[in-house]
């Protein structure tokens, strides 16, 4: 263990065992001739004593020099020790949100029982939800994203250096031959497209890169856009020189919090590479200046880049709050399996704040009048390539209307599975100056709720469920009120 989280496991125990005496540090400094503020210091785990400090404590506080300076803590404080040994703290990307880890060490130790509640409850929850330590990498980097309007202008700049480089053309479409022919010339790899087909159990990989030789293997059965998006992540880390990455797509695991985050750099760059920014605000002013919108255009606008749909809306999340300040919106990706009425919303980012449409909601039955629904089950029934609605969302529980976009694809890694995507951008009045077809007839606008357990639209046609915890919801204020108003009666 590193040794400030030795002083800080001796100071917790110090504390610990000093209250459980009923001493105050004033009283402890007085048995033990060692002085207040240095003893202060150690329980704040600044300072670890010497042997003959520690064998004072121990005589005064009645507790063995062994036990005393034992890694092990007691039940009441055990969860801080696993933290600690476990170096999670480490791995927690602190530095991101301006958080010193000095100062998380003194809230932990200024109120250890407080601290090792609230651990526990993390950890109860994590093991309730699978909460693995993947997930806990991926939510650190989403809140960074969050933080930074998930639009990041060194990353913008890398590419446009990396085109004038290379000669890439932002202007036009770009294909993953070209792509092909940097990493191969320029960065020295070997494409294999046949291993993988040998392997059906690796079924769910499109690509294996292998450092030592420079071997990029990949599968045969993804499109042209799929491979570029591959090939630009290599471009990615190759050009940005990252050391710490991942070598599957998609991932088997994270061994460190600077994989997933290196993993995000490079995708955002292959994002910005293949749909360049400049191009992309262009053909959203075009689409926005419209009187009335098309689906036609919207999809002219996808068909502009060598990319999935995916790809594109994740893009959009970057330009919308640079380019056109629209910072209040959330991005969506369902999942859904043919002949099923379940539908797992599975990532999700949030600009400015929690939006209504999120993922705690387990175990309960998303609504069904949600466009990113509506989209998967329109694809499911057709089977056709791509489907696409637009709505406007009105959450008539929290007074709030959402621009939502959504379009449906098959799951390339599943059969008879699909995933929708959506964005969603508040409507206030930023958004109706920015868009001229908001008013237009031909988008519906229907209310919705979150889930149908929380949901109160009255009639509804699609409702999988009663709303069962508003109603719970309803009857505890019910009670709270009528308490109120017998307590002021009796008053």
């Amino acid at each position: 263990m590193e040794q400030d989280y030795i002083k800080l496991i001796f100071g917790l125990k110090l504390k610990q065992i000093r209250t459980d005496r009923g001493l105050s540090l004033f009283g402890l400094s007085k048995l033990s001739g060692l002085s207040k503020s240095y003893l202060n210091e150690i329980e704040k785990g600044k300072k670890y004593p010497k042997p003959d400090k520690i064998a004072a404590l121990s005589e005064h506080l009645e507790v063995s020099y062994d036990e005393l300076v034992s890694l092990k803590l007691d039940k009441n404080l055990a969860p801080i020790g696993e933290i600690l040994q476990s170096k999670l703290l480490k791995e927690i990307p602190l530095e991101l949100f301006g958080i010193q880890e000095n100062t998380l060490i003194d809230i932990i130790s200024n109120a250890p029982v407080k601290v090792t509640a609230f651990i526990s409850t993390i950890i109860e929850i994590a093991k309730n939800y699978n909460f693995s330590r993947e997930n806990f990498f991926l939510a650190s980097v989403r809140s960074f994203q969050e933080a930074n309007y998930n639009y990041f202008e060194d990353l913008e700049l890398q590419v446009l250096k990396f085109a004038k480089t290379y000669q890439v053309d932002l202007t036009k479409k770009i294909v993953a031959q070209e792509l092909e022919d940097i990493l191969v010339e320029e960065f020295g790899y070997k494409i294999n497209n046949d291993e993988l087909e040998e392997h059906s159990e690796l079924d769910n990989l499109r690509s294996i890169f292998v450092p030592k030789t420079k071997t990029l293997l990949i599968t045969k059965s993804i499109d042209d856009a799929q491979r570029a998006f591959i090939y630009a992540k290599e471009l990615a880390y190759n050009y940005l020189k990252i050391k710490d990455r991942l070598y599957t797509f998609s991932w088997i695991k994270f061994e460190s919090f600077d994989e997933v985050l290196n993993n995000f750099y490079a995708s955002y760059f292959a994002g910005a590479l293949i749909i360049p920014k400049d191009s992309l605000v262009e053909n959203l002013k075009q689409l926005f200046n419209k009187k009335q919108f098309k689906t036609k255009d919207f999809e002219s606008l996808l068909q502009e880049y060598n990319a999935s749909p995916e790809s594109i809306y994740q893009r959009l999340t970057n330009v919308l709050p640079k380019e056109f300040k629209l910072k209040n919106l959330f991005f969506l990706r369902f999942s859904h399996k043919k002949g099923t009425d379940k539908f797992s919303l599975n990532k999700e980012l949030h600009l400015e704040k929690q939006q209504s449409p999120r993922a705690r909601e387990t175990n309960e039955h998303y609504c069904r009048r949600w466009a990113s629904i509506k989209v998967l089950q329109a694809i499911s029934s057709n089977n056709t390539e791509h489907e696409f609605s637009i709505q406007i969302s009105d959450y008539v529980a929290e007074n709030k209307k959402y621009l939502v976009l959504a379009s449906a694809t098959k799951d390339p890694f599943k059969e008879n599975s699909y995933r929708s995507i959506s964005i969603g951008i508040e409507l206030n009045a930023l958004l109706q100056r920015k868009v001229n077809f908001l008013n237009h007839k031909n988008i519906e606008s229907p209310h919705v709720g979150v889930t149908c357990e929380r949901c109160g639209v009255i009639n509804c046609s699609v409702r999988k469920s009663p709303p069962t915890l508003l109603e719970a919801m309803n009857k505890e204020i019910n009670t709270s009120k009528i308490v109120a108003e017998i307590t002021k009666k009796y008053s």
